[in-house]
């Protein structure tokens, strides 16, 4: 993908849409997310459409991403729904990509069918494994059977670009299971794989059966082994890395994300939904039950929001774009990197390069170590805080 394909997506627009619904909730999640709550989604999608009305009318969107949760969990009926109100309110461009993510264990043949005549035209398996064993632990409810079979429905119903998350370094997996799960999810020609690190995040059920010792801490030179598999197993099979986690065929790099890492602008929907317009990022109420009071009472779901223009939206032009194999253009934020001597030692590493005159990370395992350094950086003498960088 070309650096200028990378960056017109500063140019687009596009819209999240949280679906909070789970049949189950996975020991190692933190998201916004609820169990046994599925009576409570017929007034969840109301408000979210409600939510939807009351925004500012906007251009036609090039992408939107139902979110989770588990969107397909839900009748097709009700996320159609959603995006008529979207499509009503903004517009959806011809050529959008309309996505969701979707969890194998309830996307038959008829849910495929239902779910592309709705309007969506990309589907995001929630895999995480192939090994049965591994997916037991992770708490979820397929297995490596369910995957293919959920991955040949959405195939036969027509979904021409199809996504599958992998997770690794759980506790029971070994190298040979991770390896036989990137050869599996590669076996159903995918065309679009994410692989992220298992981390325990503070509350969730992992974090406590690790704190008492009940379950061990993934070991981060395990997880940096298999990342390195992953990215060299990947990249045979042609799926080239875009983005630190993510790895595509030529054409199918997830275009809602892409935009969030231009620094684009985008739309958000629901309970704890994060969105991105006009130089204001804003963020929605967690709860699902407070989402749906606030919006059936006419009050607004925003539960806080902040400006980020100046030089701190220079800093989030590099710290998200340095997701990207791509990274970034030139700016005067990359200059002050390039002046201190935490981003020397970066570059005399290795770890950061400037190729072709844009600043990349060579070494993705490192990326947080750049960011580090990157949200540490002042801004140059005679800066103009009213200074708005130009990240095309």
């Amino acid at each position: 993908m070309s650096h200028r394909d990378v960056d017109r997506h500063a140019a687009s627009s596009a819209a999240y849409v949280h679906i909070p619904f789970c049949s189950a909730i996975c020991p190692y999640c933190d998201f916004a997310v609820v169990a046994g709550a599925d009576r409570l989604a017929g007034r969840y999608i109301e408000a979210v459409i409600a939510e939807i009305e009351a925004s500012d009318r906007w251009r036609p969107l090039d992408s939107v991403y139902f979110g989770g949760g588990t969107p397909s969990h839900l009748d097709p009926a009700l996320l159609g729904k959603v995006l008529d109100a979207l499509r009503r309110h903004h517009g959806i461009s011809e050529t959008a990509e309309v996505s969701l993510e979707a969890n194998p264990e309830d996307f038959g043949r008829s849910q495929a069918d239902r779910l592309l005549a709705a309007g969506f035209n990309r589907v995001s398996f929630g895999a995480q494994s192939f090994d049965d064993d591994v997916l037991a632990r992770l708490g979820r409810r397929h297995t490596g059977a369910d995957i293919e079979a959920s991955i040949a429905n959405a195939r036969g119903a027509g979904f021409d670009n199809v996504s599958i998350d992998l997770i690794f370094g759980a506790p029971v997996e070994s190298n040979r299971s991770w390896a036989e799960s990137l050869r599996r999810g590669l076996g159903t020609g995918p065309d679009h794989v994410s692989c992220y690190a298992l981390t325990v995040e503070p509350g969730t059920p992992l974090h406590r059966q690790v704190r008492v010792g009940a379950e061990a801490a993934p070991d981060p030179d395990t997880q940096a082994d298999r990342y390195e598999l992953a990215d060299r197993v990947l990249g045979e099979a042609g799926l080239g890395r875009y983005e630190v986690s993510n790895w595509s065929r030529p054409g199918h790099e997830c275009r809602y994300n892409l935009t969030v890492w231009a620094q684009g602008q985008y739309e958000a929907y629901g309970n704890g939904a994060h969105r991105f317009r006009d130089g204001v990022r804003g963020h929605n109420v967690r709860r699902l039950d407070a989402y749906i009071e606030r919006m059936e009472s006419g009050s607004r779901p925003v539960a806080g929001s902040e400006d980020v223009g100046g030089w701190d939206g220079e800093i989030d032009r590099l710290f998200v774009g340095l997701r990207r194999s791509a990274g970034v253009a030139p700016g005067p934020g990359v200059e002050a990197l390039l002046g201190t001597a935490g981003g020397n030692l970066l570059l005399r590493e290795r770890i950061i390069e400037v190729t072709d005159g844009r600043l990349v990370v060579s070494r993705p395992l490192l990326t947080d170590e750049v960011h580090r350094q990157v949200l540490d950086l002042e801004p140059p003498d005679g800066w103009v805080e009213t200074q708005k960088p130009d990240n095309l």
